[in-house]
């Protein structure tokens, strides 16, 4: 894997550090992600879900982690949060194909119960592995905004103190200077009762 130099850099997309940046094209990124094993969720996952869509993105919308439709799937937000998420963006009239779509977490983690697995938050070990592979992705596409869903990607972005149900929809510049806001995440929306 090709690196930035190791030690702890500050990436210019994130407000946590990152001990090194993998480098190279998306679809390198992609095949080197496959084979992480830098936390255990690999074991249990079906396999790793990278981000999808266009390496010129102008927009990255980055979510916290796959639910059981990406881990089958390997592709991030292809379940019913996924749908309602691609049917917002096609209301206010942006094409789903000019987007990059992500995770700040790259596994499946769950809890299996009879035959159904049960999403589990990844806790800060899990996220601070996955973090080199969202950073690598940002550095690679560096689009012009980035959008995260729910409080685990805006934390990834913005530091521990965010809170998305007091900050969402406020614009935030990352260390680079470029745009970012944080909103919910549509399975929140999902779970929600009230229209």
């Amino acid at each position: 894997m090709s690196v930035e130099p190791p030690g702890p850099v500050a990436s210019s997309w994130m407000a946590k550090p990152v001990d090194a940046i993998p480098t190279g094209a998306l679809s390198r990124l992609r095949a080197e992600a496959a084979g992480c094993r830098a936390c255990p969720l690999w074991r249990p996952a079906t396999q790793t879900v990278f981000g999808r869509g266009r390496a010129a993105a102008r927009l990255v919308l980055i979510g916290e982690q796959p639910g059981d439709r990406e881990d089958l799937a390997g592709a991030p937000f292809v379940g019913p949060a996924g749908q309602l998420l691609r049917e917002t963006l096609a209301q206010v009239g942006i094409d789903a194909a000019s987007v990059y779509f992500t995770n700040a977490v790259k596994h499946f983690k769950f809890v299996p119960r009879g035959k159904r697995r049960l999403h589990q938050r990844a806790n800060a070990a899990e996220q601070a592995a996955c973090r080199p592979w969202l950073a690598a992705e940002l550095a690679r596409i560096a689009p012009e905004v980035v959008v995260a869903l729910g409080a685990m990607a805006a934390q990834t972005l913005f530091g521990n103190a965010f809170r998305v149900t007091a900050q969402r929809g406020v614009w935030q510049t990352l260390p680079n200077a470029r745009p970012a806001l944080a909103t919910w995440h549509p399975a929140a929306l999902l779970r929600m009762r009230s229209p």
